[in-house]
């Protein structure tokens, strides 16, 4: 990560880190930061410029400025979750959206007769709520069939979850279906579990699954990041949740394959049949300054000891002490072990009990 920046800069110390978040509402403890995140002063005063420039002068703004800087983006990202390609980045407003374009191009199939009626797209019973429903939007209504993978809570193991998706996998294939699309999340929301994604991916694989979406929105910031580790076909991740970006800002990362020139964004304009990257940096007249600060992003946390892994390691480690804390005074146990709890909500890891 180091290589992404010029020079290396100056620690961060306490009183700098308070005056970046005095804007928040003092009388207000925010203990879920994975619903909004937050985001720094420099950053807002970064999104801010680019606001001020497009206003100034549009027309210089949209064919000089805009998509260079989607792109300064795209290759920081390309280096932060390992992909060989910028070509396979494309810039969105959030996971929902990036949901829509991989769930769109799987209804496409099936429209085309390229997937039967009953074909099923599997996905996990903690899956997001607004995902569900766009399971249900896009692949129900073309004829699809939803099989969801019922985990047990609390888990105790890795092994759990691999068992129970194996059972859900057998029973997709039942009467000679076909699962067409398997939606993994990398850390659920509620209750926040690390899955482990690159297992499944390759269960997904020996089961001749199609295609192969990992939700995982909460994981930059989070966890670290392979996609060429994992494994799988399409990778999303919210850069306002973690990454300190301003809402809103999302990476959807499709493996390069001939199948990359059929999808596209759910919003046609100008930039459509140019590639999904392309249709994703130019979706019409909106505010794209949250999509333009990923590099003002990248040296804020390059300024923590560690930098984004330091501050992984530290979320981590306070999530575990305040999850034993709460268990220990409501006698009740941790909901996952340690490495399998997020730095997402940690409550959530302490209400396994009667």
């Amino acid at each position: 990560m180091g290589d992404l920046l010029k020079e290396p800069l100056d620690i961060i110390i306490k009183s700098e880190i308070s005056a970046e978040f005095s804007h928040h509402d003092p009388t207000i403890a925010r203990i879920n930061n994975g619903s909004f995140g937050c985001c720094p002063s420099t950053i807002i005063a970064a999104q801010q410029n680019h606001q001020l420039y497009f206003l100034e002068q549009p027309d210089n703004f949209y064919f000089n400025i805009l998509k260079p800087s989607i792109l300064k983006t795209r290759q920081i990202i390309k280096t932060l979750i390992n992909a060989d390609h910028v070509e396979e980045i494309s810039i969105v407003d959030n996971a929902t959206t990036a949901a829509a374009i991989v769930l769109q191009h799987t209804t496409w199939s099936f429209f085309s007769t390229l997937f039967q009626p009953g074909d099923a797209a599997i996905m996990l019973h903690y899956a997001y709520g607004a995902v569900k429903k766009s399971v249900q939007a896009y692949i129900t209504r073309a004829g699809g069939h939803v099989i969801e993978v019922h985990l047990p809570f609390p888990l105790k193991s890795n092994s759990e979850i691999i068992v129970e998706f194996r059972k859900a996998l057998q029973m997709g294939k039942a009467n000679g279906r076909k699962i067409r699309l398997a939606v993994i999340d990398h850390i659920t929301s509620m209750p926040s579990v690390i899955i482990p994604v690159k297992e499944l991916v390759q269960m997904c694989r020996d089961e001749g699954v199609g295609r192969i979406f990992i939700d995982a929105a909460h994981a930059i910031g989070n966890v670290n990041i392979d996609v060429k580790d994992i494994g799988a076909d399409f990778y999303t991740s919210n850069l306002h949740k973690w990454f300190f970006c301003p809402p809103s800002a999302a990476f959807l990362y499709c493996k390069m394959s001939d199948e990359l020139s059929d999808l596209h964004h759910p919003v046609v304009s100008h930039e459509y049949g140019n590639g999904l990257a392309m249709e994703s940096a130019w979706i019409g007249t909106r505010d794209y300054s949250p999509q333009l600060v990923v590099p003002e992003a990248m040296e804020f946390v390059s300024r923590f000891e560690g930098g984004i892994e330091g501050i992984m390691r530290r979320n981590h480690k306070k999530v575990v002490e305040m999850a034993d804390m709460l268990a220990e005074a409501w006698g009740t146990e941790l909901g996952t072990p340690p490495d399998m709890c997020s730095s997402m909500q940690w409550w959530e890891c302490s209400l396994s009990g009667d």
